[in-house]
């Protein structure tokens, strides 16, 4: 099978001011594309193996994928992964999404961070503190607890502890802080491009799946 890239739910210029339309247009025609090119090219040089139709699954098993082509599949397997949530979380205006967390993912913020604003510094910590390239994330873990992390380059949750990921789960949020999803705007200011994020944060989107890790954790959804 191939992966193919995924269309994005809004136009190009729908996330301005806070994030513009060529870079958009640049992240998802080229950089997105990009690593779904040579996922498939990495893939086909193995045809014995038999990717999953999800490519969440396939990055999450990465002991599965043949040696010869791990590498390029945890990079650009990676790279599609994070990149088809990370264009899902992200919402062109309020009438889209909510401006702030409800339900099991507002009483889960609270009971781990002690409010948005304590979550906010330290996924903004996460994220400006990456150095070089990488992501930051809000994630579920396997207890239904919450935690935020950060990655190099297409690292993903999903990848888990055996893959050297820091803490293993379900992605809740993710940011995508390499140069090329923002410097066009922003140049060398990160801290402003990671404020410029929680302007168009679909949390609609992010309390679906905390809901949906925390039934799959086994705990209580409405107390996380």
């Amino acid at each position: 099978m191939a992966y193919t890239l995924p269309a994005l739910p809004y136009a190009y210029g729908a996330l301005e001011p806070h994030i513009d339309a060529r870079t958009m247009e640049i992240h998802h025609s080229k950089h997105h594309a990009a690593y779904v090119t040579n996922l498939n090219a990495a893939l086909a040089k193995e045809p014995a193996f038999a990717a999953p139709e999800c490519v969440n699954a396939l990055i999450a098993n990465l002991d599965a994928v043949p040696a010869s082509i791990r590498g390029a599949v945890r990079n650009n397997g990676g790279g599609h992964a994070n990149h088809s949530l990370f264009w899902k979380l992200l919402a062109p205006s309020p009438a889209v999404s909510a401006k702030s967390p409800s339900g099991a993912l507002k009483t889960a913020i609270e009971k781990h961070f002690g409010g948005l604003g304590g979550l906010q510094e330290k996924f903004n910590a996460a994220a400006a503190g990456r150095f070089g390239s990488g992501w930051a994330w809000l994630v579920a873990k396997p207890d239904g607890s919450l935690a935020v992390i950060s990655t190099p380059n297409q690292d993903s949750p999903l990848m888990g502890t055996a893959a050297g990921v820091e803490t293993a789960g379900a992605p809740v949020l993710a940011l995508d802080v390499w140069e090329h999803a923002y410097y066009l705007k922003y140049q060398n200011r990160r801290a402003e491009y990671i404020a410029a994020f929680w302007n168009v944060l679909n949390w609609d989107v992010a309390g679906e799946r905390y809901a949906k890790a925390a039934a799959g954790s086994g705990a209580p959804a409405q107390a996380a």
